[in-house]
């Protein structure tokens, strides 16, 4: 996966970093919102000239885009809403010290479904989080060749969506 983070204290975005690229993930790391932000719009540069427009609602430039609450500069809700005005269906997810509630408060400006992780957590966790391995339990019970999936490297929003179809699939056959 093609992951950005901005995380302003150096200590746990090296954590982030060093667990995620043992994983195998490219990490971008970032120190504030516009930091996060310029790298975003340069990750957008990346993308063929064939999938500039509405085709970056698509296909992202990063699979996850991680970002702390509280930042210097710009802080991760700012960042957020301005990600999603380039990307609309970019998935973010808030890692923070902040109370759930506080959060939740506050994305609930962005009108799209955020993931919260609240700070402390312990790292595995984090990298089940960055992973979606909910989601690939879930196709793996419903039946769903899971390795192969893993193969074509397909975006998020594309696995909830298969997830949806196998689920509404799985219920008729049920029903039948």
């Amino acid at each position: 996966m093609k992951i950005l983070i901005a995380e302003d204290e150096s200590s746990i975005s090296m954590q982030y970093n060093l667990v995620l690229r043992e994983r195998g993930h490219d990490v971008t790391i970032t120190e504030d919102g516009v930091e996060c932000l310029s790298e975003y719009v340069k990750g957008m540069g990346d993308l063929k000239e064939s999938q500039l427009g509405a085709a970056y609602d698509k296909n992202p430039p990063f699979d996850l885009v991680i970002l702390d609450y509280r930042m210097p500069k710009m802080d991760g809700l700012e960042a957020a809403k301005q990600i999603l005005e380039h990307c609309p269906s970019q998935r973010l997810m808030f890692a923070s010290a902040y109370t759930a509630q506080t959060l939740m408060e506050a994305v609930k400006s962005l009108h799209k479904v955020v993931e919260l992780l609240q700070k402390p957590f312990d790292l595995e966790y984090f990298v089940d989080s960055v992973e979606d391995k909910v989601l690939y339990e879930q196709l793996e019970r419903l039946n769903v060749r899971v390795r192969a999936l893993k193969d074509y490297n397909i975006t998020h929003s594309q696995l909830l969506g298969l997830l949806t179809g196998v689920q509404k699939l799985h219920e008729m056959v049920l029903r039948d």
